[in-house]
């Protein structure tokens, strides 16, 4: 068992796995033909195709024509690839859909497979293939960093879910030969200059000290007359979100701006950066807080803060901690009266102790296990256990926390290496993250245009 963001590690999120995957709905016009009305014939903007403003649907668009199985350039996906991925993605992020959010969750699956499918076969097209070996390793790797599993056990738990080992090892096949294609294809031919690197060295060093967020966002557009629908739709979003459903999950499913793509990840933002509105928001939310709706020009958003920091300098959240953990499993089948009854048990024998080497003891007493882990980053943990450790001197401890499913735990704190003033990245580092963007970059135009190119059969 380990400590508590080791466990939260366990979660594997298959959305990100396939970063690169752009969310985009594919269009099905072979049975629909669309027509300007008669009227003022004004268009509207729609990426340079000339769309009229208010067109006339000739044709019916049957939803049972396209079922979710598809032949891709001849490579055929089946009803069962769909639903098993389906259920790793439900039952690794612990969702709870109704059955119109669980038809949003298909489409988007059909359309993840589609894309790997095209990845994979480019990739042999290049003479790159992932062989037997490669997967086996990956998939046993996986299972005992990720899920702190055996490979045997991890494929009975994906079976259990509805799943299969199948599934996941052609998610990683298909991430594999990708990365694999991009380092053959494209990242030899992306260079940065000196002068890149000196004017991002510059930016920085004139910033110095002006406060960042990371945020994320939901974006739905909204006319007047639709605000009221809009707004309670993002409620409800917010609500599960707050009992732990993923952001992520909401982002790539929902949310109408570019960033769908990456789970509505806004990466680090200067707050002149945003609209007015967002900018109110940001600077009045705790890290780890969710705000919403926010009514900003065309729609509204919801904000999630996931990290605070200021440019070029120190910030307590990157001291690195050693951590002893004390963790009480309970037994299957713990009510949350005996559960309670428990916790205050534990709560009573740890509040008193005084440094690790007096945590030994009272594990002991208590049968409790221990896990120590001396490399842990403050800013690497969950935002409520954060402010917790923000507070801790050497030699004392957490409150309880945990649940009657998880068991409960405490972390003492050993020891603590306080962060030196932060320095400007190296110019190899700058370097190395600007040559990723624009490999990124090449890799989305890639894969727009395989897509372009696929012929693609619903059945």
């Amino acid at each position: 068992m380990g400590l508590y963001d080791q466990v939260k590690n366990n979660i594997v999120n298959v959305g990100r796995i396939g970063r690169s995957i752009a969310g985009l709905t594919m269009l099905a016009a072979a049975s629909a033909l669309v027509a300007q009305t008669v009227g003022d014939g004004q268009q509207v903007p729609g990426a340079g195709l000339n769309l009229p403003g208010n067109p006339t649907i000739f044709g019916k668009l049957d939803p049972n024509i396209r079922k979710p199985t598809a032949i891709v350039n001849d490579t055929v996906l089946t009803g069962t690839d769909v639903d098993q991925r389906m259920a790793l993605i439900v039952a690794l992020n612990e969702l709870k859909l109704s059955d119109e959010d669980r038809e949003v969750l298909r489409a988007q699956v059909v359309r993840q497979l589609i894309d790997e499918t095209l990845q994979i076969q480019q990739a042999k097209a290049k003479d790159i293939t992932i062989v037997p070996a490669e997967l086996d390793q990956s998939f046993n790797g996986l299972s005992k960093r990720r899920f702190n599993q055996t490979p045997d056990q991890l494929r009975a738990y994906l079976r259990q879910v509805g799943s299969s080992d199948r599934s996941l090892r052609r998610q990683i096949e298909g991430e594999l030969a990708w990365s694999r294609l991009l380092r053959k294809q494209v990242e030899p031919f992306v260079n940065v200059g000196d002068e890149e690197v000196a004017a991002v060295i510059a930016r920085l060093e004139a910033s110095k000290g002006a406060d960042e967020y990371h945020l994320r966002e939901i974006y739905l557009s909204a006319t007047p007359d639709r605000a009221p629908e809009v707004t309670q739709a993002m409620q409800k979003m917010i609500e599960q979100i707050r009992q732990g459903a993923p952001f992520e999950y909401f982002a790539r499913n929902f949310s109408e701006a570019s960033t769908r793509a990456v789970g509505g990840d806004l990466d680090w933002v200067r707050i002149n950066m945003l609209p007015d509105p967002l900018q109110r928001a940001a600077t009045s939310m705790q890290v780890g807080q969710i705000a919403g709706p926010i009514e900003v020009p065309g729609g509204y958003s919801i904000l999630y803060l996931a990290d605070k920091r200021q440019v070029l300098t120190a910030d307590p959240r990157d001291a690195k901690l050693s951590l002893r953990q004390l963790f009480l499993p309970f037994p299957a089948g713990t009510t949350e009266a005996q559960a309670a009854q428990r916790v205050e048990a534990f709560a009573n024998a740890t509040q008193g102790i005084r440094g690790c080497g007096d945590a030994t003891k009272v594990a002991q007493t208590l049968k409790a296990e221990i896990v120590d882990n001396d490399a842990v980053v403050i800013r690497s943990l969950p935002p409520a256990l954060q402010e917790m450790i923000l507070k801790l001197n050497v030699g004392q401890s957490t409150p309880p926390f945990g649940s009657p499913k998880d068991g409960v735990r405490v972390l003492i704190m050993c020891g603590r290496d306080d962060p030196r003033t932060a320095g400007i990245p190296t110019p190899q580092q700058i370097q190395a993250g600007l040559e990723q963007e624009r490999v990124n970059l090449r890799a989305q135009r890639m894969l727009r245009d395989l897509r372009r190119d696929a012929v693609i059969e619903y059945r």
